[in-house]
C-alpha cells in the first residue's frame, strides 16, 4: 500500500462524519430560527447586527459541543446522538434566556447589540461547557 492509499483510506469514514454534521448543522440553524419569536435570516439580510451577533453566537454555541461529540464518538451514530443533545442544550439556552429576559427579542429586532451580544456570550460559555462534558 502506497502512502497516498494510506493517507486517503480514512476519507469514507471523513466524509461520513462532515455529511452528518453538516445535516446537524442544518437542522440546528433551522430549529432555532423556528424558535425564535423572529427572523434573522430576514433581519440580517435588512443589516440588523444585532441578529447577525445573536445568531452567530449560537452557531458557535452549538458547534463547539458537536466538533467534542465528533472528535471523542465511537461512531457517526454516537456522534449524531450527542450532536442531537448539543442541539436540544442550544435551544434550552435560548429559552432560559427568552423567559429570563423577555426584552431581549425586541433588541435584537431593533438591532441593539448589547441584548446580542449578551445572548451570544451565553450561547458560546453553554456550548463550552457542554463541549467539556462531552469528553466520555
Amino acid at each position: 500500500m502506497n502512502i497516498v492509499s494510506q493517507s486517503l483510506s480514512g476519507l469514507p469514514l471523513f466524509l461520513e462524519y462532515f455529511v452528518v454534521g453538516l445535516l446537524l448543522f442544518g437542522a440546528f440553524v433551522a430549529v432555532y430560527g423556528w424558535v425564535t419569536p423572529y427572523n434573522e435570516r430576514a433581519l440580517i439580510r435588512e443589516g440588523n447586527v444585532a441578529a447577525a451577533i445573536s445568531l452567530s453566537g449560537a452557531i458557535l454555541g452549538f458547534m463547539l459541543p458537536l466538533a467534542s461529540a465528533t472528535a471523542h464518538s465511537v461512531s457517526v451514530i454516537d456522534m449524531a446522538v450527542w450532536g442531537l443533545i448539543a442541539l436540544v442544550v442550544q435551544i434550552a439556552v435560548f429559552a432560559g434566556v427568552s423567559r429570563a429576559l423577555p426584552h431581549f427579542g425586541e433588541g435584537i429586532r431593533a438591532g441593539k447589540v448589547a441584548s446580542a451580544t449578551l445572548l451570544a456570550a451565553l450561547a458560546v460559555a453553554v456550548g463550552l461547557l457542554n463541549a467539556a462534558c462531552m469528553t466520555y
